[in-house]
């Protein structure tokens, strides 16, 4: 009896932990990720270094990002500060973005900017990101959704 009871949580257990990972890849609608799982306006905070000649200058980015829900972009705020210096982007800076279904992508500001990948939540709220490319500085943060 014990055995069977033992063999019976395992295989509870181990139904519990797939279906997580299935609901991990999920959005609001039940569907997977895709352009439309981002929509709105989020706020996004990220720091890190640049590195000139082998020395690691500090690097912060506050800015607003509104995802257009069709891989679209525009930035109507930024401010970075790289070792101090700090500096503004003019408003409403464009870009694109993709996400697949398994709720990873990529963005890329401008053309020419900054390229990062995207960890999204399921429902769209949050965006990991982490700046990607050649010569890229390490940079990480993340991106809340403030409204639709």
């Amino acid at each position: 009896m014990k055995k069977l009871t033992l063999q019976s949580l395992t295989a509870a257990a181990m139904a519990l932990a797939m279906s997580g990972v299935v609901q991990a890849n999920e959005n609001d609608d039940g569907g997977a990720c895709s352009e439309a799982t981002l929509r709105g306006l989020y706020v996004f905070s990220a720091s890190g270094f640049n590195v000139v000649a082998g020395v690691a200058q500090p690097k912060a980015v506050m800015e607003f990002i509104r995802f257009n829900g069709d891989g679209s972009l525009t930035v109507p705020a930024a401010t970075v500060s790289i070792n101090g210096t700090i500096t503004r982007s003019p408003a409403n800076g464009p870009g694109t973005y993709t996400v697949g279904p398994g709720c990873t992508g990529s963005l890329a500001f401008g053309p020419p900017g900054p390229t990062f990948d995207l960890f999204v939540a399921p429902n769209g709220s949050e965006v990991d990101m982490i700046q990607t490319g050649p010569g890229s500085p390490v940079m990480q943060g993340t991106a809340e959704r403030l409204s639709r």
